[in-house]
C-alpha cells in the first residue's frame, strides 16, 4: 500500500465513519477501485485507522466525558452485545469483509430503510414535553443490540445505532451523539482484537507499516473532526432521507456492475 492509497482510504474513513453510509463498506469499495490487494495488513489498516476518526469524538464532546459515572455504565451496557456477537462470529465477519457484493446489497437495503426512517420514527418527546436526549440503561442495551447488525459490512454501525436510538424515542441529535460515543469502545476493541489476531497469525509490522498506520490515523482524525460537526447540523435539520437515497444509488450501481461482470479493480 502506498501513501497515496493510504491517504485516500483515510479520507474515506474520516468522511464516512459517523455518517450512516458504512465507512467499512466504502473503504472496501475504495480498496477495490484502487486495486489494493486484500492482504492481512490491508485488513488491519482498514480497522485500525478508525481509531483516529473516533478520537475526534473525544475532542468535540470532551465535556460529556466528564459527566456522571452513569454515562460510562450506559456505554458499557450498550457495548456488551457487540462483544459477544463479534467474538462469536469473527471468522465469518472476516470473510464478509472481502465481499464487495455484500457491501452493495447492504448499502441498498440499508438505504431503503433510511429513506423512510424519519416517517417511521418522528421526533418524540417525553410526557413532560421535553425532547428525549439521554438514554436509560434499558434503552442503551437496545441500542447496543442494534449495533450488532453492523458486523455485516455495508450495514453501517452509525446507521444501526442511530436507528436503534430512534426506536427508543431519542431525538435525531441525541441518537447520533450516542452512536458517536458508543463508537469509541467498540472501535477500540475491534482494533485491539485485530492487532492481536494479526500477531497471533504470524504477522509483523515493519517500521514502514507503523508509519503508514499513524499517517492514516492522523488524516482520518482531521477529516472526521470536520465531518462530525457538519453531520449533526444536517441530520438535526433535514433527517436521514438524503443518506438513504445516496446508499440506494451507490449500492444499486455496485450490484449492477457486479452483475455485468465488471472487475472493480480494473476501473
Amino acid at each position: 500500500m502506498t501513501y497515496w492509497q493510504a491517504l485516500l482510504l483515510a479520507i474515506v474513513e474520516g468522511l464516512t465513519e459517523f455518517l450512516p453510509v458504512s465507512s467499512t463498506g466504502h473503504m472496501i469499495i475504495a480498496s477495490a477501485l484502487l486495486g489494493i490487494p486484500a492482504t492481512a495488513f490491508t485488513k488491519l489498516y482498514l480497522v485500525v485507522i478508525q481509531l483516529g476518526a473516533i478520537l475526534s469524538v473525544l475532542v468535540v464532546y470532551w465535556r460529556r466525558f466528564l459527566q456522571s459515572f452513569d454515562f460510562y455504565l450506559k456505554l458499557l451496557v450498550a457495548f456488551l452485545p457487540v462483544v459477544v456477537v463479534g467474538l462469536t462470529l469473527k471468522k465469518y465477519i472476516d470473510i464478509l469483509l472481502e465481499s464487495v457484493t455484500v457491501v452493495g446489497l447492504m448499502l441498498l437495503l440499508g438505504g431503503l430503510v433510511l429513506m423512510f426512517v424519519d416517517k417511521w420514527f418522528p421526533q418524540e418527546t417525553t410526557d413532560a414535553g421535553r425532547p428525549t436526549t439521554t438514554p436509560s440503561f434499558r434503552q442503551a442495551f437496545v441500542i447496543g443490540v442494534f449495533q450488532c447488525l453492523a458486523v455485516v459490512p455495508g450495514v453501517s454501525r452509525s446507521a444501526a445505532t442511530i436507528i436503534g436510538g430512534l426506536t427508543q424515542k431519542l431525538t435525531r441529535k441525541a441518537a447520533a451523539e450516542f452512536a458517536f460515543f458508543l463508537a469509541m469502545p467498540t472501535m477500540a476493541a475491534a482494533a485491539a482484537k485485530d492487532l492481536l489476531d494479526f500477531y497471533q497469525d504470524g504477522g509483523r509490522l515493519s517500521a514502514a507499516d507503523v508509519k503508514l498506520i499513524l499517517f492514516g490515523n492522523v488524516v482520518a482524525f482531521v477529516v472526521a473532526l470536520l465531518a462530525i460537526r457538519l453531520f449533526i447540523g444536517f441530520v438535526t435539520k433535514f433527517g436521514f432521507q438524503a443518506f438513504g437515497i445516496y446508499r440506494v444509488i451507490v449500492g444499486g450501481i455496485l450490484l449492477v456492475m457486479i452483475g455485468l461482470g465488471i472487475d472493480l479493480q480494473l476501473l
